[in-house]
């Protein structure tokens, strides 16, 4: 599969702190790639080298191959969609989405066959007439997407574009994302602090930290076989053991994780299962916590510690789950469900390292 962007020894600095501190990375031609991360941890950064929006401190920028390191934002052959849209709100929809081609001088009859078009892609067929006031939070960003699908770029950059949404619009829109990406067949990358979204709409992802990238993988790698600690806790909930605690459960000092569903809790008197392929620990409910759809149960283990369970609420009833604080319980899971976790990537020394994330996030608003 030909690659569609290719970075190489990407660093960013912003006087001593390197927000972004050596990327190496491809991303394929078609790909719903995403950069998921905690805020300062460099991923808006990169996207916006990518863009043009910032020079990189060191290494090489390639679309194709074609090194755009020096070129400035117009002379690449992408588009960026931000959080807040950039609608003009004085025209309509359709002059909005038009924008860019008037500006690129495309003629009358072009302009309007392939802003009809875009409008279409984006379900908005019909509201060509409309202004940005006039519409949802929603339609605005659709908007804003057919304005960049329009100009056809060779990659669609987002940049928490669905962020301002509400939970209920925002979890539609990233099923109609993912479906208009597939529509277009062009390549996307997707900058997103939001671990459900990263896992719900992308092909593969690359976690960040410190302005490295702790892993790249698929959502099912991603969440079934994290590389490291800081892998495990931020995508998704997951316990971790190390040390004596781990050795005297399963007989490795870790570290280890454990997903909160991949362990099943079991109240006194029910016979625990047995086997080589089956671990088991002996502790106490701390706490219950009621999700809706599921109830969190943290157990503190004889053993030292704790681990976190997560049961669905099919057939048990929810009030005699919150009835078990205090209540010594047993705690069973597989071995294969146990997943070694390695140390995490290199990273940056105390005098480079982003000592807060609004510290970068200040750094990047102020030249951008």
């Amino acid at each position: 599969m030909s690659v569609a962007i290719s970075l190489r020894g990407l660093r960013k600095s912003f006087g001593a702190v390197a927000a972004v501190d050596g990327i190496d990375l491809d991303i394929a031609d078609g790909e719903f790639f995403s950069m998921l991360g905690p805020s300062g941890s460099g991923k808006t950064t990169v996207l916006r080298m990518v863009a043009g929006f910032e020079t990189p401190t060191e290494g090489r920028i390639l679309l194709g191959d074609q090194d755009v390191t020096s070129q400035p934002p117009f002379a690449r052959d992408v588009n960026t969609v931000f959080q807040d849209y950039a609608l003009f709100p004085h025209m309509s929809v359709q002059d909005n989405v038009a924008y860019g081609l008037r500006v690129k001088k495309v003629p009358r009859d072009q302009r309007r066959t392939r802003t009809e078009q875009a409008l279409a892609t984006v379900r908005l067929g019909g509201f060509g007439d409309r202004r940005p006031h006039e519409l949802s939070g929603g339609q605005r960003q659709r908007v804003a997407l057919a304005r960049a699908l329009v100009n056809r770029p060779k990659v669609l950059l987002l940049d928490e574009p669905l962020g301002a949404l509400d939970l209920k619009l925002r979890r539609e829109m990233q099923i109609e994302l993912k479906e208009m990406q597939r529509e277009v067949g062009i390549t996307f990358v997707f900058v997103t602090h939001d671990q459900e979204e990263a896992l719900t709409m992308s092909d593969r992802i690359a976690v960040f930290r410190d302005g490295r990238i702790e892993q790249v993988a698929t959502p099912v790698e991603l969440y079934e076989q994290p590389a490291t600690p800081f892998v495990a806790g931020f995508v998704g909930t997951s316990n971790l053991l190390e040390g004596p605690v781990a050795e005297q459960l399963l007989g490795d000092p870790g570290p280890v994780s454990i997903r909160p569903e991949k362990i099943t809790l079991l109240p006194p008197g029910d016979p625990a299962p047995t086997g080589d392929d089956v671990c088991t620990a002996r502790g106490v409910v701390r706490e219950v916590v009621y999700l809706g759809a599921a109830t969190h149960s943290v157990v503190d283990l004889d053993a030292g510690g704790t681990l976190t369970v997560l049961q669905q609420n099919l057939e048990t009833s929810p009030t005699r789950l919150l009835d078990r604080r205090g209540e010594p319980v047993t705690l069973c899971w597989r071995r294969l469900h146990v997943v070694s976790l390695g140390p995490p990537s290199p990273s940056t020394s105390a005098s480079t390292r982003p000592s807060t994330a609004a510290e970068v996030d200040q750094l990047t608003e102020e030249t951008s």
